[in-house]
């Protein structure tokens, strides 16, 4: 088992990527849809999917699985509560 300031050093670590993580979805996504909708194509919807929408769409499945690990249930305390159960078992 890791000492408790490991676990929060860890935790502290993939939280703070976390946050650069989604500040660089909102400035990237932000300056895509800036450049779809200068450029007019919002206009022919028929013939023309927002492609910023895909590119919003699979990097945000991504950012999802970066905040599940850094605010999600912590693996190393759901080990450590298993390991107690089956030792009290005992």
């Amino acid at each position: 088992m890791k000492p408790e300031n490991d676990i929060l050093w860890e935790m502290a670590k993939k939280r703070a990527a976390f946050k650069k993580h989604l500040v660089s979805y909102l400035v990237v996504i932000s300056f895509l849809w800036a450049i779809w909708f200068l450029s007019g194509r919002q206009h022919d919807l028929e013939n023309n999917f927002p492609w910023p929408a895909w590119i919003m769409l699979w990097w945000g499945i991504g950012l999802a699985f970066s905040y599940s690990k850094a605010y999600g249930v912590n693996r190393h305390n759901a080990v450590e509560e298993e390991y107690r159960k089956l030792k009290n078992q005992q």
